[in-house]
């Protein structure tokens, strides 16, 4: 089974979840590192993997999804124009790449993409059963019965990781997961800047993408003066016609985007044993590296 792991949706917990009490023996935080070593050997343990890949954003937020929809994700810019993050989380991310590569788990990305569409690419790729690992909601999108991929949601942290088959999805969001995406939008979602339909919250979005099967059927629904459309959401609808045309695309992962042949294979040596015995030493990080390995030690062949 692959698992394919939204990498800065992981750091970014880990940096929140562990202490900043915790650091290296020079004094430097490692709390994210340490944090986000520990997720993976849990997420291994848990669920079996024998093949490892983080996604990574080359672009956290492409101009093609601001032109369509100039909130995405706003609230998230720094004065920079980069992603507002805590000053003391960047130098750890450029170590958990390090790390990685030291353990031989591949870090990929596509320039003009979010990881979310990297982990839709691979998604996509992949022959066998999938985990996708996340804490965006948007990715529910992703699942697929007759392809065996499910979502590992990570929202409420490692240790309430959840897993998402299509049923699961149902029975949360009243929605098909094929329909997440129509259902995000309608509803909105402040984290990514999309202000949804005036009126309509998760209940009515379910109930009316499930009644109209998509964005589309229920705008046509709509114009027909359909029953199951009241007039003050038909008003609604309406008035946010020119976000309803944009949003879709925005929300929607590209399962198609340029990426490299990828091998991910777990396997219990490291790829580099003297940059990872450099790292951690340096970094103090040798508790959860062990933790990693015994993890991939434990995973069984046929997994």
């Amino acid at each position: 089974m692959l698992m394919i792991v939204d990498a800065p949706g992981l750091w970014f917990r880990s940096f929140y979840g562990v202490p900043s009490s915790v650091r290296a023996p020079d004094g430097t935080p490692v709390n994210a590192v340490r944090g986000f070593v520990d997720g993976l050997a849990t997420l291994i343990r848990a669920y079996g993997p024998s093949e490892l890949v983080c996604a990574v954003d080359l672009d956290w937020r492409p101009q093609w999804r601001v032109d369509l929809l100039p909130t995405y994700k706003t609230h998230r810019v720094a004065d920079s124009g980069e992603e507002e993050a805590p000053d003391e989380l960047g130098p750890q991310v450029e170590v958990i790449v390090e790390v990685l590569a030291a353990l031989g788990v591949p870090v990929v990305g596509s320039a003009g993409f979010e990881a979310d569409d990297v982990l839709a690419t691979l998604a996509a790729r992949a022959s066998g059963p999938v985990d996708v690992v996340t804490g965006d909601r948007d990715l529910f999108q992703l699942v697929a019965d007759a392809r065996s991929v499910r979502v590992v949601y990570i929202g409420r942290g490692i240790g309430k990781a959840e897993a998402f088959d299509a049923a699961a999805v149902r029975e949360r969001f009243g929605v098909e997961p094929g329909q997440y995406a129509d259902y995000a939008v309608l509803r909105g979602d402040p984290s990514d800047g999309l202000p949804g339909v005036k009126g309509v919250g998760d209940k009515t979005a379910a109930r009316l993408i499930t009644e109209f099967g998509s964005l589309d059927g229920l705008a046509a629904a709509a114009a027909e003066g359909a029953k199951g459309v009241t007039p003050r959401v038909r008003t609604s609808l309406a008035e946010a016609a020119g976000y309803l045309k944009a949003a879709p695309t925005v929300v929607r992962t590209v399962a198609d985007v340029p990426l490299p042949e990828v091998d991910g294979t777990l396997r219990a040596e490291p790829a580099d044993p003297v940059a990872l015995e450099a790292l951690s030493a340096r970094w103090g990080i040798g508790s959860p590296l062990g933790r990693f390995r015994a993890a991939v030690e434990g995973v069984p062949a046929s997994s």
